[in-house]
């Protein structure tokens, strides 16, 4: 009886063994381990290596090439692959050389180039860039380039930060399609010129458009803005009213003209040329802002803060706005809105100032 009783529990222990087994393999091929099973199993292309870095996970576009290389897995683009995810991550300089030994494994490879241009101009090598930029707009005038920028542009940013004045209005003149010695070129770029504050520049270009084509639109505008710049008012005053003459519904001139009289102390013609712009745009948060300025400089603080009201309204992150409220509000007499107005604007004034960053 014993023996059978010995027998007996073996059967139930190999049979616990077996269910034990079964429960464990049906664990291990749950939907969840089949997934990510499945998941480490798909092979590495280059189409997911990117889409990796379109998603925002350069990262692990980086640890797989290294993991490629690591196995001795060679694979064609593995160089511009990784100068896409430093990039990405703004790691210029590893992109740099990544983008460099793309090149050397494929010297036609044309988003290598305009990439390694890129990144070059982004380090502030423009020189450097320029010769790469060059050979992928003449592709340009073939038919589309892939990257991630119009490579005239950049070429012509380029061109501007060397002094190669003239090449830029060239390049600016191929992005927008202008004939490169016309009117337009020039005063197209003579506002970029101004965009970069190469302000001598940009003044002769636009007095160049006009030359060429005394009626073109926002020639006299952006002179004004020039003039503005400079700190000219009576020139910019004569430079607006002939662009709002020739234009007489862009709003922005009549904004920039309101500047304009306001800054030379003419406040009745500042005030009524500024609500010329609000009746044009009104959501325009500037001529809003200047009407305010403008009917303090009037003593009328009153009307003053109806029109900053709505500029608040309008973008209730302006410091300028809270800062010139609490000013109207403090001559209302109105002392809890004025220190309310003012202590908002001390703090977006503070957010919107840069920090140190800790470097430790």
């Amino acid at each position: 009886m014993l023996r059978h009783k010995t027998i007996w529990i073996r059967r139930i222990s190999v049979m616990l063994i077996a269910s034990v087994s079964v429960i464990a393999n049906a664990q291990n091929s749950s939907p969840n381990n089949t997934a990510a099973q499945a998941e480490s199993e798909l092979p590495v292309t280059q189409k997911s290596l990117r889409t990796l870095i379109d998603t925002g996970h350069p990262d692990q576009a980086l640890r797989q090439v290294a993991d490629l290389r690591a196995a001795g897995k060679v694979m064609p683009g593995l160089n511009l692959i990784e100068g896409l995810a430093d990039y990405a991550k703004g790691s210029l300089k590893p992109a740099e050389i990544a983008f460099t030994s793309a090149l050397m494994e494929n010297p036609k490879d044309e988003e290598a180039t305009q990439m390694r241009a890129l990144t070059l101009f982004r380090l502030g090598r423009p020189a450097e860039a320029i010769p790469l930029l060059e050979s992928v707009s003449a592709k340009s005038q073939e038919g589309p380039t892939v990257g991630k920028a119009d490579p005239n542009y950049i070429l012509a940013l380029c061109y501007m930060d060397t002094r190669r004045y003239d090449d830029a209005r060239h390049a600016f003149a191929a992005q927008y399609g202008l004939a490169p010695d016309g009117a337009g070129a020039y005063l197209l770029s003579a506002r970029m010129l101004f965009r970069r504050e190469y302000v001598p520049v940009a003044r002769e270009f636009a007095e160049k458009a006009v030359t060429l084509d005394s009626n073109i639109p926002l020639a006299h505008e952006l002179l004004g803005e020039i003039a503005l710049a400079g700190n000219l008012m009576d020139e910019a005053i004569v430079e607006l009213e002939k662009e709002k003459t020739r234009n007489p519904m862009e709003p922005s001139i009549y904004d920039r003209l309101g500047d304009a009289y306001y800054r030379a102390g003419n406040y009745d013609k500042a005030l009524r040329t500024l609500q010329q712009a609000v009746l044009l745009a009104p959501n325009s948060t500037g001529a809003y802002i200047l009407l305010g300025k403008t009917l303090l400089k009037k003593t009328d603080p009153v009307g003053a803060a109806t029109y900053l009201e709505r500029a608040r309204q309008l973008d209730s992150s302006n410091f300028m706005t809270h800062n010139l409220l609490g000013q109207a509000y403090r001559a209302m007499g109105r002392r809890e809105d004025a220190a309310r107005e003012t202590e908002t604007a001390q703090k977006l004034q503070a957010a919107s100032e840069p920090k140190l960053e800790n470097s430790n």
